[in-house]
């Protein structure tokens, strides 16, 4: 992934485009920092289409007996 500064991204956004269209992406930096990632349509389809965990979880085919009991142990005291 190549890093291009704001003000050279402005003038060659047409060719930035074609890169990350072929699954080329670019960080867009302002000021030597990361500010922005362009990338490729279908990549950003592919990313925003991943559940999380918590949802991975809630989905999951899970029935009552399935996970073990929670430990209601009191955590120990450590001294400060």
């Amino acid at each position: 992934m190549r890093e291009i500064q704001l003000r050279d991204a402005k003038s060659a956004l047409s060719a930035i485009v074609e890169e990350v269209s072929h699954g080329e992406s670019a960080i867009i930096t302002r000021h030597g920092k990361p500010t922005a990632v362009l990338m490729g349509y279908q990549e950003w389809q592919r990313l925003s289409h991943i559940p999380s965990f918590a949802r991975l979880l809630t989905s999951a085919p899970l029935e009552p007996g399935d996970l073990p009991e929670r430990d209601e142990t009191p955590l120990r005291d450590f001294p400060v």
